[in-house]
C-alpha cells in the first residue's frame, strides 16, 4: 500500500497556543505494507453472540434521554447566538462565538448521543483501522452477567493488522477486556503497523475494565483508538501500558452522559531511544455528579519525544461533576522532548476541575552518586527503564503478555531476561 498521512489526528477539542505545535498531530502510515489477518479473540461464545449492538444501545439511551428532556426554553446568550446567528449580528447583547463555541453549543442543543460520539485519535484513524480489521467483533454481555475477553493483535515486519471491537455492557453487568498490541521485527527490520479500534457502551450500573498493553518492537507504528459512552451509574476503568513501538498514538474520548457515571484512566508509559509517544484524552462531563480521573506516569530516555493532551470538558448541566488530571514524568536524559498540556473547559458553576503535572530530570548529584558506584549514564538510564518494565511485567494480565514485556525488555536492557527467572 502507498504511504498515507492522517492529518489533524488526536486533535484537542479547543486548540491552545499554535506555537506549541501540539494541538494535533499527523500520523504517517509506512509505505509498502501488506494487509494481514493477525487478530485473535479469546472469549466465551455467549459473549460473542450478536444479540446487541453499539448503535442499538445508543439509540435506547437516546430514547430515554429524549423522554425526560426539559421543555423549558434555554435563554442563555450563547444559545441565542447559536440558534439565530445570522439574525442577531447587530444585537449587541448577543455574544460573538468562536468556531469551537458555536459547534459545542449546537451539539449541546441537539442532545444527539450518536452524533456527538467521538474517539481520541479521530474519525480518519477510526475509518482506517476499521478497514484494516475488515469487520467488527461485538462483545455484548447479558444483564447482570460477569464476563472477560482478550483481544490479541500480533504484528510482523512488512505487514499491517488491526482489530475493531464493540463492547456493549448490559445493565448491571461486569466485563473485563484486555487488548494486546504486540509486534515482532524479523531480520529485515522492515516497518510494520498494528492497531485497535474500540467502541464501548457501558449501560446502567455496568462495570467495564479495559487494559491495553503495547509491547511492539521499535519498527512498528501503533494506533490505539477508543470511544466510550457511559449510561447512568456506569463505572469504567481504563489502564494503558505503552512500552514499545517506534511511534505510538493513544487516543480516548469519553461521554459521561448518564448521571453519577464514573471514568478512571491510569496510563503508564516508557519511551527509549528515538521513540515517540502521543496521547490524547478527552472526557466530556454531561451527566450530573459525574466523576473522572486521569493519572499518567512515564519515563523518557535517550532522545525520545512525548506529547500528552488531556482535556476535561465540564458541559452545561453537569452540576456536581468533578474531573481531575495529573501526570508525573521522569526525564532520564537531557536529550528528551516532553510536552504536556492539561486543559479544563467549563460551562457550569457547581463543578470541580483539577489538573497538574510534575516533570523532573534526574539530578546531577544522583548521577554522581551512581557514577561513584561504577554506573555510567547509560546504565543509570537502564535502571529507570528496567523499573518501568518490571512493574509492567509483574502486573501483566496473563503469561503471554508478560512474555511480550520481557522480550521487549531484553532488547532494551542487557540481562533483563533474568527477571523472568526471578518472578518464576
Amino acid at each position: 500500500m502507498d504511504a498515507l498521512k492522517i492529518k489533524q489526528a488526536s486533535a484537542m477539542p479547543a486548540p491552545t497556543w499554535g506555537w506549541l505545535r501540539m494541538n494535533d498531530t499527523a500520523i504517517e502510515i509506512p509505505a509498502g505494507l501488506e494487509r494481514a489477518r493477525a487478530v485473535t479473540i479469546e472469549a466465551d461464545e455467549d459473549l460473542t453472540e450478536t444479540h446487541a449492538s453499539f448503535e442499538g444501545a445508543v439509540e435506547k439511551l437516546q430514547e430515554r434521554l429524549d423522554a425526560v428532556r426539559a421543555d423549558a426554553p434555554d435563554t442563555r446568550a450563547c444559545v441565542r447566538a447559536a440558534e439565530r446567528e445570522q439574525e442577531l449580528l447587530d444585537d449587541l447583547d448577543t455574544p460573538a462565538l468562536s468556531a469551537y463555541q458555536l459547534a459545542a453549543t449546537r451539539e449541546e442543543i441537539a442532545g444527539d448521543v450518536a452524533h456527538a460520539f467521538e474517539t481520541g485519535i479521530g474519525i480518519d484513524a477510526r475509518s482506517y483501522l476499521n478497514f484494516l480489521a475488515g469487520g467488527t467483533v461485538v462483545l455484548a454481555t447479558e444483564e447482570g452477567a460477569c464476563e472477560q475477553a482478550i483481544v490479541r493483535v500480533a504484528g510482523t515486519s512488512g505487514h499491517m493488522a488491526g482489530a475493531a471491537v464493540d463492547v456493549v455492557a448490559a445493565k448491571g453487568s461486569t466485563l473485563d477486556v484486555v487488548i494486546s498490541l504486540d509486534g515482532v521485527a524479523d531480520s529485515s527490520r522492515a516497518a510494520g503497523l498494528i492497531g485497535s479500534e474500540l467502541r464501548v457502551f457501558a449501560g446502567e450500573g455496568a462495570r467495564v475494565n479495559v487494559t491495553v498493553y503495547i509491547t511492539a518492537d521499535d519498527v512498528f507504528t501503533v494506533l490505539d483508538d477508543a470511544g466510550y459512552v457511559l449510561d447512568e451509574g456506569a463505572r469504567v476503568n481504563v489502564r494503558h501500558v505503552v512500552l514499545g513501538g517506534a511511534h505510538t498514538y493513544t487516543g480516548l474520548a469519553s461521554d459521561l452522559r448518564g448521571d453519577t457515571a464514573r471514568m478512571e484512566i491510569d496510563t503508564r508509559y516508557l519511551a527509549a531511544g528515538d521513540d515517540t509517544r502521543d496521547f490524547n484524552y478527552i472526557i466530556r462531563h454531561r451527566g450530573r455528579r459525574t466523576f473522572s480521573n486521569m493519572d499518567a506516569n512515564g519515563v523518557l530516555t535517550g532522545t525520545s519525544k512525548k506529547v500528552l493532551r488531556g482535556t476535561i470538558d465540564l458541559i452545561h448541566g453537569c452540576k456536581g461533576a468533578e474531573g481531575s488530571e495529573r501526570e508525573t514524568v521522569l526525564l532520564a536524559n537531557k536529550g528528551v522532548d516532553n510536552k504536556t498540556v492539561p486543559v479544563i473547559l467549563c460551562d457550569e458553576d457547581d463543578v470541580a476541575g483539577n489538573h497538574g503535572a510534575t516533570i523532573g530530570h534526574v539530578r546531577p548529584e544522583q548521577l554522581f552518586y551512581l557514577g561513584c558506584r561504577g554506573l555510567s549514564q547509560e546504565q543509570a538510564e537502564a535502571l529507570f527503564t528496567a523499573a518501568k518494565l518490571e512493574d509492567a511485567a509483574l502486573s501483566a494480565p496473563d503469561e503471554q503478555i508478560r512474555a511480550n514485556v520481557i522480550r521487549l525488555g531484553s532488547a532494551l536492557i542487557e540481562d533483563f531476561a533474568d527477571f523472568e527467572e526471578e518472578i518464576a
